[in-house]
Order: structure tokens, then sequence, then C-alpha cells
């Protein structure tokens, strides 16, 4: 670990232009980063935040197939949407590029030739797999297959999305191609080959040991398993119509596969920022004195850990990562996160549906954070830590702080009398708090570091509760100046400690308390962070209580979801066989109603029924106990086809059959006579 760095470059994964960022990409990468980044400017640090949108590859193939558009088209509008929902957000980065643009082409054509030329590369004819009928060759995700590993039916051609395995498309057992549906064949291409075997013995060294203390178990263990399984040859190029030009002769149709040219990404994007900004883009990149930490989710920790450092290395004049703090996965109610079957929360939806409320989200993402394993975002959740915390605990004793100060002191800070020992111990206390804060946050604990900015809250809470001013005033005035002057000293630590978690209540804060920007270590430093005789202004509402009707309004939106999915999922059985009239005519089918109903001893699945059918009162045995209890379908109206030859189960003669169908969530329906005026025994023809 690096150890007073001169700089920091700090990057957040660069989120694919196939759709909208969600609350899964949010918790994982982009608030934990944007609180580093935070935290490290209060303290005054040279910083450098960088992102951009990954534009190449086959997932924007197959979304612009899928909608009918061109690649260009696609990473044009998620781009846009993706852009300002980070800026509505907050997300403060200080450069976003797009890797379609000139200097990322440029950039990573460069740094693939100056590798080509060292021999860096293994040049091979491999048998890659073909879509015959798409007279095409088929890039990772246009392959789907079973899970060498895992067994997984529904694995893609370059990850297993079950058990996390990276793969090759030639590795999946029976693969279809997801253009056509046909089981591709395998035929001869020409590729790029990254050596990585060459680097284990460094990456082993590196990380392993290197990093033994200092890294998340997660990413280590991932890590370990990669290089106890031994490293393999990675193609860097895929025969593909979308992405940058292979730059050396030989290599026409072929482009850079897309986690070859993605992390470099990273690189362009901070030259684009520092020709804006004076800087040499070099410091950020290639002095040993810079800290590099990349912020990723899970599924990336391969790339950035040994594909993106191998990479770096064989280029000879890169630093290396600091640390790759990955986060695991966050589900949504219960179930998995998945931008195909609109399992969601949209961020850009977010925003219109609870407008200025930026922070509440950012807060119950880093709470619930899935920092050491995956974790649960529910609305329920996300309500209780509103209400519950934000506006019981912070808000609260804000709202005290300003309402008391503006009622005794017409808004001017008093000066303080004699401090107690109570009132010290708070101070002392309070001063504490940015190096414990600071603590967590270096160790990328932020679900952490966020708990202590709340404990600063509660301290406050305590405080005022236990010195009660409000009673006190008539009484010892003397006193009560003290008690809010140091109320206000916990209230103005408060906006600055806030900044890196909610930035937007920060803000507001400063503004309530006509606060110029402290720096973090005021806190700790300055005994007086808010003075005597300083202007406050009116009292303001940090954080409105969430209603129920507004999480049950997101809760029935997944709810449309599921059902949306379980509709487009259903399987229709195909047509059978034609028949004749004559055949159907044979067929006695009549309405009837069920009279009684009882399970079928030691039988899981069987009713016994009897039914009027309008000629008789039968018995018939059906096979749908699993599905209703014998209490629900007395009394339902059925169609019964009567000239069923009988038939004994479990030693009851069944005479006819109920007719029932399948709704799109699978469960079992009577196909029943609804209209009313229809009778028992009526024929249906």
């Amino acid at each position: 670990m690096l150890e007073n760095p001169k700089r920091y470059t700090i990057t957040a994964a660069l989120p694919y232009t196939n759709g909208p960022i969600h609350i899964g990409h949010l918790a994982g990468v982009y608030v934990p980063s944007d609180i580093y980044a935070r935290y490290l400017r209060l303290q005054g640090k040279d910083v450098a935040f960088i992102c951009g949108s990954d534009e190449h590859g086959v997932a924007i193939s197959m979304k612009a197939k899928k909608e009918g558009i061109t690649p260009q088209q696609v990473i044009d509008k998620y781009d846009g949407i993706i852009r300002q929902s980070f800026i509505d957000f907050g997300i403060s980065f200080d450069n976003y590029s797009r890797t379609s643009s000139k200097i990322h082409h440029d950039t990573a054509s460069e740094f693939f030739r100056k590798l080509y030329d060292n021999g860096d590369f293994i040049e091979e004819v491999t048998e890659q797999l073909y879509d015959a009928k798409a007279d095409q060759f088929l890039a990772d995700r246009f392959v789907t297959g079973t899970c060498p590993k895992c067994e997984n039916p529904e694995a893609y051609g370059d990850q297993c999305e079950r058990c996390g395995s990276t793969l090759n498309a030639t590795d999946l057992i029976n693969p279809k191609s997801t253009i056509t549906g046909e089981t591709p064949i395998l035929k001869s291409t020409k590729h790029w080959f990254l050596p990585l075997d060459r680097y284990d013995d460094f990456l082993k060294e590196w990380i392993l040991v290197g990093h033994a203390k200092d890294w998340k178990t997660n990413v280590l263990g991932q890590v370990k398993s990669w290089l106890d399984d031994g490293l393999k040859p990675r193609a860097v190029t895929r025969d593909l119509d979308w992405g940058i030009d292979v730059p050396v002769e030989g290599a026409e149709g072929k482009k850079l596969y897309v986690w070859f040219d993605a992390p470099i990404g990273y690189i362009s994007s901070t030259k684009e920022w520092a020709a804006r900004e004076g800087k040499n883009w070099e410091d950020y990149w290639k002095k040993e004195d810079t800290k590099l930490v990349h912020f990723i989710g899970k599924d990336n920790i391969v790339f950035h850990c040994i594909i993106f450092p191998a990479m770096l290395k064989a280029e000879g004049s890169f630093i290396l990562p600091d640390n790759v703090p990955a986060n695991e996965f966050l589900n949504l109610e219960g179930n998995k996160l998945s931008t195909s079957k609109n399992w969601a929360v949209w961020l850009h939806e977010y925003l219109i549906d609870f407008p200025e409320k930026q922070d509440v989200l950012r807060y119950a993402l880093t709470a619930n954070a899935p920092e050491t394993k995956d974790n649960d975002f529910t609305w329920k959740d996300f309500q209780a830590r509103n209400n519950n915390e934000l506006a019981a605990i912070f808000g609260n004793f804000i709202n005290r702080v300003v309402v008391l100060t503006n009622k005794y002191y017409t808004g001017i800070v008093p000066s303080p009398n004699e401090f107690s020992d109570v009132d010290e111990q708070t101070l002392a206390e309070l001063k504490a708090y940015p190096a414990v804060i600071s603590s967590s946050i270096e160790r990328y604990r932020f679900r952490e570091a966020q708990g202590e900015l709340m404990n600063v809250a509660r301290l406050g809470n305590k405080y005022l509760a236990d010195e009660e001013p409000w009673k006190m005033v008539k009484t010892n005035p003397e006193r009560v100046q003290t008690q809010m002057y140091v109320a206000l000293q916990i209230a103005a630590a408060l906006q600055v400690l806030a900044e890196p978690f909610l930035p937007f209540t920060s803000n507001k804060l400063s503004k309530i308390l006509k606060l110029e920007s402290l720096s973090w270590n005021s806190v700790a430093e300055t005994s007086e962070l808010i003075p005597a005789g300083h202007q406050i202004g009116e009292a303001e509402i940090l954080f409105a209580q969430i209603e129920d009707a507004e999480i049950q309004k997101q809760i029935d939106k997944l709810e449309a979801t599921k059902k949306a999915n379980v509709m487009e999922n259903q399987v229709t059985e195909p047509q059978k066989p034609t028949t004749t009239f004559e055949d159907f005519s044979k067929l006695d089918l009549r309405v009837g109603t069920i009279l009684e109903a009882e399970k079928m001893p030691k039988a899981n699945k069987l009713l016994v029924l009897k039914v009027d059918t309008g000629i008789d009162v039968r018995t018939i045995v059906s096979g749908i106990a699993e599905h209703f209890s014998p209490e629900e379908v007395v009394g339902k109206r059925v169609t019964v086809l009567v000239n069923l030859a009988p038939r004994a189960l479990r030693g009851v003669e069944s005479q006819g059959m109920i007719l029932m169908t399948n709704n799109a969530e699978g469960k079992l329906v009577f196909v029943n006579p609804d209209a009313d005026g229809v009778d028992n025994g009526a024929l249906i023809s």
C-alpha cells in the first residue's frame, strides 16, 4: 500500500452503453468511488476521478440488432441517459469520456501496436465458433450453452453468470447461436493472443504476496483461484464489425477485444481531462508517487487484477493499481438484478419518481452495500432508512438546533460561557470522528464509515436530550447559550463530514448554516467551526417522510415486471395434428357444478369430486390437489367431458374429466362457463 501519495487516480468501471444505470451499478461501483473521491478532495488531495462509456463489443451489437437500429444510435442514446443520470445523481467525475472518441481509438491502437512491435502477442490460427446461417463468426455473447463448471444451461461464451467463471465460447457444452438459434460449427480464423501464462509468477508475487494484507478477501480469493487453475493465452482480437480496428496488416475485418480496449479507456479519459485542465496525464499513470485505485464489481475482478495488469506490465511504463476494492452483487427484492428482464431500479426513473431524494438512495445503498457478500435491496428497507434514520436522527437533530437558535437568538450563534465536563467530553468526542471515519474510508469500508457519520448525529441528539435546553432556558439562560453553541459545532461538523456520503444534504446544510466550505481536517483541528456571532438561516426539512403509497407504487411496478417476464417466457404448446369435425363431435362436453370435494387418501395430487353434470351427479377424480384445496373448488362451475371411458384411480372409479389449463404463472385454472343463464347439463359444441 502506497504511503502518502502525491496524487490519486481513481477509476470507476466503464458502464456499457447498452442500457441505463441501475442500483446494482451504483452500489457496486459508483457510490463507493464517489465517496472516496469526495473525501480525498475535502482533504485537499490531488485527485483525478475517471470514467466513461464503454461503447464497443458484442453487447452493443446485440442491442442494436434487437432494437433494429445501428450500434452508433445505441451508444448515443444510452451515453446520453447514463451521462445525465450521473450528473443529476451527483457522481463527481473529473472526466466522463467515451470509448468511441478519437482520443480513445488512437490510445488503444497505440497501446496494441507497442505490444505488437515488442513481440508480446502470439499470432495463431484457431478454430472458432461460426454461424453458417448468419455467415459470421460468433463472438462471446453471441453464443450461449451449458457451463462446463456448474452446468448452468444459460452461460454466455465469455462468462457464466451463475458461478462467475470466465470462459471461452468454445468451452461451452451444446453451444447455440443467439442470432439464429443454430448450432455453430468450428471454422479457422487468425487472432492475436496475450500470453497470460508469462505473467503467472509476477501476478502471484504482486497480488497474493504483496497485497495479501490490504486487498479484500473476495478479490484475493478470485485471483488465487485463477492462478491456481493456470493462466492461458487470451485472445485480444475478435471477428466483429463494431469496435476498434486491429492496427496491423493482415487483420482486416478484425477488432480489438472489448476487454482489451475498455480498460485503456481509463487512460484515454485521463488524457482528455489533462488536456482540458492543463495537466500532464502521465503523472497520473506513470509516476510511482501516484495511487491508482480501480472501483469495480466482482464480475470484473479478472480483467482488472489479471488481464489489465498483465497488459500494463507488458507495456512497461505504467504503474499498477494500489487496490481494487471490488464489491459483490446487489439483489433486488430477493431476485438477481437483470437488465434483460427489466428487474431493476433504473437511476433515471428513480430521479423522476423521487425528486430531490438523491441522498436517500445513496444512503440506503451504502448502508446495505455488498462489500463482503451479496446483499438485497428492498423498497421497505429504503423507506425505513429514510424515515427511521435520516429523518429521525440526522434531520431531527439539525432541525432542533436551527429552530432553537432562531427562537432564542434570532439565528445568531450565541457566545458560550463556562464549559461543563459534558461539554468538554462532547466536543472532544466530536474531534475524534474525522479520524475514525477516515480510517474506515481508507480501508474501503464505506458502510462502516457512513455508520460513524450517523453516530455524530446521534451524539448531537443525545447531547440535546440530556441537556434539555428548552427546559433550562427560563431558569439558566447563560447555560443554554453554551449548550446551543456546542450543538451548533456538531451541526457544522455534520455539514463537512456528510459531504462524501450525502452531498446534496451537505450543500443544503451549508446554506442553512451559511457556512463557507470547511476542510475535512478542520473538524479535528478547530475548536470553533461556526463562530459566536455568526448568523444562520431558517430551518428547512432535510428529509421528508416517505409514505407507504410511494413505496407500494414501486413494489407494484416490480410485480408488473415479474408478470410481464412470465408472459414473455411462457411457452405455448404447438398445435396438435389436424382432426376432423366427426372426431370432435364424438366428445360430449357439458356444463357442471362441483358439489363436494375431498382429498384422495395417500395421494398428494388427487381430489375426489362429486359433480352435477345436469345428466346426473357423478364421481370424478382430478389431479388438482396441489393447486386447490377441497374447500376452494366446491361450487365451481366447470366444463366436463362426460363420455370419457370410466377409469379406476386408487380404487375409485372416475366417470369423466374436468377441463383445465395453465395460466402464465404455471397455475392450473378451470375452463369454466361464466355467462349467466347457462344451466348444468348445457351441451358445449
